[in-house]
């Protein structure tokens, strides 16, 4: 038996997955943001483990028998964040997290300052990425920042309250700006860029390789074994790549999470950061990936229910879901710019717009406008990778979007692709992260990284895509003109 944790921005999700690939149990805790200024965005780490505590204790609970025979856990989680530690291993300040903006001044610093950065780290600095975080605290938190002993990553965070050691893999450390990326290992040149050298980074292994084992006093209060392997694991992209078996070159899937991705595997490092599209390692050895990434996916309907003051996201589909296709013309169009965005603009100062509102406009309308308004930026996103020379074919896709059958047909359409939901495919990270443990645990990548059955089929509809050209093409020309306006956040 396996054991995955997905350290999400707004949830901690955990599978137990069995020795014949099959997800037996699942259980999962709400998370928080604290957004204390505009374009900040932050958490405390010591809440992201007092939710995977809580989560592991109600799975142990409903499924006593399963649990007792863990063997192996793997860790997938949001990238990019920021978890500063002192010399005893305490936490210094929040969590700066993937979504927090504040650092765009420091990130045209380094860029200046290293013009060659993009080709060694796969790409382009932006307030996402986590070296830009750390100049941010050098330049406006001195005291803290002569402090830190170490930077980890969220996941990597609950993998040292899991097993007392600094352990980072390639692909979650492949986002900090501090990877060579083709090398697979941190670089030297770029850590100085920040004030930062290697003693400040946990070491690396690859995220199907053991990084350590269980605590014995952890294993003692969570009711496991001695000597629990946990694996390297995976960003959240990449070990969902691996819960659907995509790590062969080619082959992908959409996340519509609270972020928006697409994600294709190369057989080597393939940097192309003119527009905005990542160059990362895989979670397996000897691959990597491109990934075009938008900030406000599934975040942008949760904010439309909250808004609309909707009972709820299914509560407000359902209301969207009720209109005439003939009124999607005259809804809104909505940008969905809420945290800045990454692919294909790299503007951080991007805004959410609503363009279009009449009195007839009410909230299955807007929810419309959110939903295509995400489609038309991840259409974006696709483009940007085809640019690049990357083959888009079927991809399958994952996260909470996924559920929803009319969002995922509005993405086949506007792609031109076949796409594809799959049994468990909602697991996402945490499916990724229990096969990243099997591996660890010595199984075979033929045996463990399988596509999970295909559930529905969505067919582009090239009629409807052609319905919405217009409106694709005036959410572009909306976003040219008003960029000049945003204001700096």
């Amino acid at each position: 038996m396996y054991l995955g944790i997905d350290l999400g921005t707004s949830e901690v999700k955990l599978v137990l997955l069995n020795d014949q690939g099959t997800v037996v149990a699942g259980s999962g805790v709400k998370l928080d943001i604290s957004r204390p200024h505009p374009g900040w965005s932050e958490q405390d780490p010591e809440a992201w483990w007092g939710a995977t505590v809580a989560a592991a204790a109600r799975l142990r609970a409903e499924h006593p028998q399963a649990w007792g025979r863990v063997r192996a856990i793997g860790l997938s989680g949001q990238m990019h964040g920021a978890v500063l530690l002192d010399a005893a291993g305490a936490v210094l300040r929040p969590a700066i997290l993937w979504n927090d903006t504040r650092s765009a001044t420091e990130c045209a610093e380094m860029m200046a300052a290293m013009p060659s950065l993009p080709g060694i780290a796969g790409n382009l600095a932006m307030p996402g990425f986590t070296a830009p975080k750390l100049a941010w605290v050098a330049k406006h938190e001195p005291a803290l920042f002569a402090r830190v002993a170490k930077v980890l990553l969220p996941k990597d965070y609950l993998r040292y309250r899991l097993s007392g050691t600094f352990v980072g893999e390639m692909s979650d450390a492949a986002g900090t700006l501090w990877l060579d990326v083709a090398g697979r290992r941190w670089s030297d040149g770029l850590l100085k860029l920040t004030g930062l050298d290697t003693s400040h980074m946990p070491s690396l292994v690859e995220g199907s390789a053991p990084s350590g084992e269980v605590r014995d006093d952890v294993a003692t209060a969570w009711g496991l074994s001695r000597g629990v392997v946990v694996a390297g694991g995976g960003g959240d992209n990449a070990a969902s790549a691996v819960g659907i078996g995509a790590v062969r070159p080619g082959e992908g899937f959409v996340s519509l999470g609270t972020s928006g991705v697409v994600f294709v595997v190369n057989d080597r490092f393939r940097p192309n950061p003119s527009s905005a599209v990542h160059a990362f390692c895989h979670a397996v050895p000897g691959r990597w990936h491109q990934m075009s990434v938008m900030l406000s996916a599934a975040s942008s309907l949760a904010w439309v229910t909250k808004l609309t003051g909707a009972g709820g996201e299914a509560e407000l589909l359902a209301r969207m879901e009720a209109l005439p296709e003939a009124t999607h013309v005259a809804a809104p169009l909505f940008l969905p710019y809420l945290s800045g965005e990454r692919t294909p603009h790299n503007d951080a100062n991007a805004r959410g717009v609503l363009f279009g509102l009449t009195h007839d406009t009410d909230a299955g309308a807007l929810a419309y406008s959110v939903l295509e308004g995400v489609a038309f930026g991840m259409r974006d996103g696709v483009e940007a990778l085809r640019a690049a020379g990357t083959e888009v074919g079927r991809l399958a896709v994952v996260g909470g979007g996924a559920r929803s059958a009319f969002w995922v047909q509005l993405h086949a359409d506007l792609f031109g692709t076949e796409l594809v939901t799959l049994d468990g495919g909602e697991a996402g990270g945490a499916l990724g992260a229990a096969r990243l443990a099997w591996l660890a645990d010595g199984a075979s990548e033929a045996d463990v990284c399988r596509l999970p059955p295909v559930r529905q089929v969505f067919t582009p509809d090239a009629a409807r895509a052609a319905r919405l050209a217009d409106r694709y093409d005036t959410f572009g020309q909306l976003y040219r003109t008003l960029r000049p306006h945003f204001p700096p956040r």
